[in-house]
């Protein structure tokens, strides 16, 4: 597989961090520090953050994703977002599938295909995220639990829709632990989901997907973990709510 076939992402995941006025300072703080960058960059906000944030990033080379997005139009979902809210704020992007969601929300693999298919209906690029729990881990079942997520996830999604899918490997006990898969465990299993892309479409539209790693990535770390052929970005969650942080995630994605 060819890297310079597909281009690295970077996204930032903020979770629920920021008021609307202390995400105007980190991307003012930003925008200066990821100017010019090799990758694409991406900041997933709080939907109460997303006005603000499509208002200061215009002009600039980062995009704004949302974290989360129902898989109907409207209707009766107190709470919830649709897609094309988003996408009349200036949303590009959305996380789907998050295992925050999947573990507290009662988020399913049909759920996670139903909203990924109305946020490419509705225009958005999505960040898909697969990854197992400590306990599958040690079990030894992460390559079949991962190949089954993306399965179920991409059912009914064309290839010419996929071209607006990104996954994110993210191990569950990787996510907020401090705890960070090897290099070579990133790689093996974003290998895996390449295999899989390369089964459900074809070789070349696995060559073109991209596929991040998800899990306490961080400046320390970020060199050796993109250097990996199947690695082609990062969903930062901690790192990315500093900008020196996530700058210098950037620029090790940008070599």
């Amino acid at each position: 597989m060819n890297k310079a076939k597909r281009k690295a992402v970077i996204a930032g995941n903020w979770k629920m961090n920021k008021t609307a006025a202390e995400a105007a300072e980190l991307i003012s703080a930003l925008i200066p520090e990821v100017a010019g960058a090799g990758c694409d960059v991406v900041v997933c906000t709080p939907f109460t953050d997303l006005p603000i944030a499509v208002s200061k990033t215009a002009g600039t080379n980062i995009a704004v994703g949302a974290q989360n997005v129902h898989f109907e139009k409207s209707g009766a979902f107190t709470g919830e977002i649709s897609a094309d809210m988003l996408t009349e704020l200036g949303v590009q992007y959305v996380i789907i599938g998050h295992s925050e969601r999947r573990q507290y929300f009662g988020e399913t693999d049909i759920t996670v295909n139903k909203r990924l298919k109305a946020a490419l209906a509705a225009g958005l690029k999505v960040i898909l995220c697969v990854g197992e729990s400590l306990e599958q881990h040690q079990h030894g079942v992460t390559a079949e639990l991962v190949a089954m997520q993306t399965k179920i996830a991409l059912g009914g999604v064309s290839a010419e829709e996929l071209k607006n899918v990104i996954i994110a490997y993210e191990p569950i006990w990787a996510i907020g632990t401090g705890l960070t898969a090897t290099a070579e465990q990133a790689e093996e299993v974003c290998a895996v989901i390449r295999r899989v892309i390369a089964s459900l479409y074809s070789e070349a539209d696995a060559e073109a997907f991209t596929i991040q790693y998800g899990g306490s990535m961080n400046a320390k770390n970020a060199d050796e973990l993109l250097a990996q052929p199947d690695v082609d970005g990062g969903l930062i969650g901690g790192a990315s709510l500093k900008a020196p942080d996530f700058a210098a995630i950037v620029r090790a994605a940008s070599k």
